[in-house]
């Protein structure tokens, strides 16, 4: 996975290949076909990764690596990983920049219980006074509550 910001990564490795395997093909007919310039092809081919990007891939290594430690771990606590643990001062957008372009996600733990269904062994049930009689002769007579 590329972590750069070239857009035609994948036209670029194709025209790469495509002359590589047979040196028929001329350049200029590919990246025409492709549909992009040729000085951008030879711009992208002589291209030489920055610090940041390095830095970007170290980044990505370590939080691939946590990841499969903790697959329920967010970015948020991903990016607390990595300054207590790693000692890596990032921000917490460039990591979620990070785990969205590597399809990192967390797996969502969720509860057992829900709301809307019975329990299946209640801690306390209380009794059925009132018997669906709510009309009363009386002011405060009968006090009900829906829970």
């Amino acid at each position: 996975m590329n972590l750069t910001k070239t857009r035609n990564t994948t036209k670029y490795l194709a025209i790469k290949e495509l002359s590589d395997e047979n040196k028929t093909y001329s350049i200029s007919a590919l990246c025409e076909f492709a549909g992009i310039a040729r000085s951008a092809y030879y711009k992208w081919l002589d291209h030489v990764n920055s610090d940041n990007d390095n830095l970007n891939e170290r980044i990505a290594d370590t939080i691939t690596k946590i990841h499969d430690e903790h697959p329920d771990m967010g970015y948020r606590r991903i990016r607390d990983t990595l300054a207590h643990d790693y000692k890596i001062a990032v921000n917490d957008k460039r990591v979620l920049r990070i785990c969205r372009k590597k399809k990192i996600q967390s797996y969502i733990k969720h509860r057992y219980n829900c709301c809307t269904k019975p329990a299946s062994d209640p801690a306390y049930v209380a009794d059925n006074i009132l018997n669906r009689e709510f009309k009363s002769d009386m002011i405060n007579q009968k006090w009900i509550t829906d829970v």
